[in-house]
């Protein structure tokens, strides 16, 4: 991580502090790395850099099922509200066999259009995410076709003020092209399917400058037969300043590895510099 300590004290050197933009538009970070929700990554960029700005943040997420346990950190940088950069690291603990699985993701994402708040029309951001497992024995097991992997996505999110009876209203729709497995936790492809568009969504309600409460949607494969099924969770999220933001959710991920009922909780905490 030295190239990141250099990074920090290289924006430090140079004055370049981020925060042109309203408080909470950036969204919170996603379990693959890049800014969006908690499972669907969002038009928008990580950080509160405006057009003449750099940003950086780092998170950390743990999400909790019946059956499973998911660890995630990673870091995200902002380059003038044009392009994100992101970098994760997955923990994937799996009791039943004595096994943790280990997936890095980088990520490049484009703004194309727009602003969630100013433009007409909504935000649309191009992305990518490369994934990487680290052992890929138990996705082989399972009748996976490889242990690596790319997802492309097209994302548009829009703000609107005051819209809902007086409170902000935010809705993001994103369309993912992917063959992971379990977002890529048990590889890539599979005999049932290739890869193919995916929808995912998210909606939330600002009950206050700091505060909104939401949904999200995340369709999923089957390629390897074992009944995976979409993932759905209810998320609270408190932004209390441009320098942090803290996330908690109730997780509905359906049928993991062919387990059934895997409900639980989520939470992340994100710092922006």
């Amino acid at each position: 991580m030295r190239w990141f300590s250099a990074l920090i004290i290289l924006l430090y050197s140079q004055h370049i502090f981020a925060g042109g933009k309203l408080l909470a538009t950036p969204g919170v970070s996603q379990i693959e790395g890049s800014a969006g929700g908690g499972i669907v990554p969002w038009a928008q960029l990580a950080g509160y850099a405006s057009e003449d700005e750099w940003a950086m943040s780092g998170f950390c997420s743990r999400g909790n099922v019946k059956n499973y346990r998911l660890d995630v950190c990673g870091i995200q940088g902002n380059l003038f509200d044009r392009v994100e950069l992101s970098y994760a690291e997955q923990n994937f603990d799996v009791p039943a066999l004595k096994t943790t699985i280990k997936q890095k993701v980088s990520g490049a994402k484009v703004r194309l259009y727009g602003d969630i708040v100013y433009s007409t029309w909504p935000q649309l951001s191009f992305g990518m995410q490369h994934k990487s497992l680290k052992d890929g024995n138990v996705a082989k097991l399972l009748g996976a076709n490889d242990t690596r992997g790319n997802d492309i996505y097209l994302a548009a999110s829009k703000l609107h003020l005051g819209v809902f009876y007086g409170y902000n209203w935010f809705w993001n729709v994103t369309a993912r092209y992917s063959e992971a497995n379990q977002i890529g936790l048990l590889g890539f492809g599979g005999d049932k399917a290739n890869k193919q568009w995916l929808l995912e969504a998210s909606s939330a309600v600002f009950l206050s400058r700091e505060i909104a409460l939401g949904v999200e949607f995340r369709e999923k494969p089957n390629n390897l037969g074992l009944g995976e099924t979409h993932w759905r969770d209810i998320f609270i999220a408190w932004l209390p300043n441009k320098s942090v933001s803290i996330t908690a959710a109730w997780l509905d991920l359906g049928s993991i590895a062919g387990v059934d009922r895997q409900t639980g909780w989520y939470v992340s905490i994100t710092g922006y510099f």
